[in-house]
């Protein structure tokens, strides 16, 4: 994949690619969005709190294929360039993104 800008060995910044699934993390987050609308309007209308929690679980499960889609697709794109490139910044950005992702 092209990257749109370079970066020295050793030296990272932000860089713009075209993601392979951009279209699919589109329609997810557009779905998982709707459903959360749904959860605000359940609770705005008083609905059991059971109800509630379990379209919750349903939305962060949602979130949560959204990331697995973006994290492939980063691993096999930027970080198999960063590897090449020697690019440690890049490799360490993930592994703060993924901590921030897991916790």
């Amino acid at each position: 994949m092209e990257h749109q800008s370079e970066t020295a060995i050793g030296e990272h910044s932000e860089h713009l690619h075209t993601h392979a699934h951009t279209k699919e993390v589109r329609n997810r987050l557009s779905r998982a969005i709707g459903h959360l609308e749904s959860v605000r309007k359940m609770v705005e209308d008083g609905r059991d709190c059971s109800e509630i929690l379990v379209q919750l679980a349903a939305v962060r499960a949602a979130l949560g294929a959204v990331s697995r889609v973006i994290l492939k697709d980063h691993l096999e794109h930027c970080i198999v360039h960063a590897v090449e490139s020697n690019d440690q910044a890049a490799i360490d950005e993930l592994e703060h993104a993924i901590d921030k992702l897991i916790r």
